[in-house]
Parts: structure tokens; C-alpha cells; sequence
């Protein structure tokens, strides 16, 4: 099969994968929710479906990389932002088939993953794609709210240019003030995010912000705890992520 990835890598696979390591957590819910069977091993970030049996490999950034050999996969699955090049890298010398995609917008994750089912593992595109696609397809809409999204403090990080979760934003209405910033994930002083009439987005992940870590920081910006993985994760989570997160914040 003459195959590549998402960054025009060769893919050296004899025939569909059968056995398939995720090292990328919104993968492995994609993939346990499509062909359950093939699936052998995922990283110990990977917490969803809940209850998933398989064998853990360590960290997106740490994998164990003989655990994953030792497992014989036909396929590992890594994704460019997550994952480190060197790992692949690894991988790939030691003769294991990696396939990485890269991900900066819904449609863009929705076609990847469904490529990866088709061509990678020799299944339909399932259900839940089909309905993510009428539920975050069409034109993106004119702003109607202006929001940053954090996603670290101390020091402050937030949502940058040409991201994922930027795409979901612009889909859902809203206008991300750091859009325009030359870094994907910048440092950003408190005072540039706390301003008067704007939203600020506080997921759960990577930094956990709750009602006590988080919201005590903002004296002038309206904020909104909201679930990281709605406004991160490319699968199965996308379906009723849209109202889910508008319910979010017109609720704060």
C-alpha cells in the first residue's frame, strides 16, 4: 500500500492496520469509538472511552517507545502539535509505521481522521464523523462575542493563531482577540486578557481552572469555566459540543 500522512510521510503498510497504537488521546477516543478491535495501546493521557483496556505507553511527550515496539503495531498514530518529531523519528528507524496528522481546523480533523479510517485501517467513515460534520460544517459566522481563551497561568498562556481550538471558537460565533498574535500558544501579561466586554474561556485542560483557581484573577473580563476537551479534542466529543459550549457561556 503506498500511503502517507497528513505531512506527505511515507506510511509502509501491507494492508490495513490491525493492530494500532494512539499516542494522541483524542485519536484514541476516535479510534475505540470506530474499530475498537484494532486498537492495542494508548498513552496514560488518554482517559477516554472511560474504562478503555489497553495497553498504556506513557505520555504524549515521554512515550515509552519499546513498550509501544513490544506491542507489534502494524500502526502508531501521533499528531504533529502533540507529539515530539524525535519519538516518530525512533519509531520510524526502528521499522514501525507511524502515521501523524496535523490538525488547525474542524474540517481539517474531520477529513484527516476519516483518511486515516479509510486508507489506514480499512473502515467506513463512522456515524459520529458524518454527524460532526453537519454540526460544525457551513460558512464560519460573523463574530457576535469577543473571548481569549486561557489555557495556562502563571505565567498566563492563551489560544494563538492557526490552532484547532481557535477554529472551534470562530465556528461557534465568537472572535479570538489573540487570533492575530504571531505565536500559536503565547505568554500574555493578566491585564491584556482582563479587559471590559470580553469573555475569557477557562478549560479544564491542560490547566485545570475551577471556580476557585481562575475566576478570582478577572476584575473587568466576564469569564466562563468551560470543558477543555469540548474545545480541544477532534472525534467522537465534537457531536453536541457546539450547544454544550454555547449553554456554557451564555450560562456563566
Amino acid at each position: 500500500m503506498s500511503l502517507v500522512d497528513d505531512l506527505g510521510a511515507p506510511v509502509p503498510l501491507r494492508g490495513p492496520a490491525r493492530r494500532v497504537v494512539s499516542l494522541v488521546p483524542s485519536i484514541t477516543e476516535a479510534v475505540a469509538a470506530t474499530a475498537p478491535e484494532v486498537l492495542v495501546g494508548a498513552t496514560d493521557w488518554c482517559p477516554h472511552p472511560e474504562g478503555l483496556a489497553v495497553q498504556r505507553v506513557r505520555g504524549t511527550k515521554n512515550p515509552d517507545l519499546r513498550a509501544v515496539a513490544a506491542l507489534s503495531p502494524d500502526l502508531v498514530v501521533a499528531n504533529k502539535e502533540e507529539n515530539r518529531e524525535l519519538d516518530v523519528r525512533r519509531l520510524r528507524d526502528s521499522g514501525v509505521a507511524v502515521w501523524v496528522t496535523d490538525v488547525e481546523t474542524v474540517p481539517g480533523a474531520l477529513d484527516s481522521l476519516e483518511r486515516l479510517f479509510l486508507e489506514g485501517l480499512g473502515v467506513d467513515a463512522p456515524g459520529w464523523l458524518h454527524a460532526a460534520r453537519d454540526e460544525w460544517g457551513g460558512p464560519v459566522p460573523e463574530p457576535t462575542l469577543e473571548v481569549a481563551v486561557a489555557i495556562w497561568r502563571d505565567p498566563w498562556m492563551a489560544v494563538g493563531r492557526d490552532t484547532f481550538t481557535g477554529d472551534v471558537v470562530a465556528r461557534l460565533g465568537w472572535r479570538n482577540v489573540l487570533a492575530g498574535d504571531p505565536e500559536r500558544y503565547p505568554h500574555v501579561d493578566l491585564g491584556d486578557l482582563d479587559r471590559e466586554g470580553r469573555t475569557v474561556l477557562l478549560p479544564d485542560e491542560p490547566y485545570v481552572f475551577t471556580p476557585d483557581d481562575g475566576p478570582e484573577a478577572f476584575a473587568h473580563a466576564r469569564t466562563a469555566l468551560v470543558s477543555g476537551r469540548l474545545l480541544t479534542w477532534y472525534g467522537p466529543s465534537l457531536v453536541g459540543a457546539r450547544r454544550a459550549l454555547l449553554d456554557a457561556v451564555s450560562g456563566s
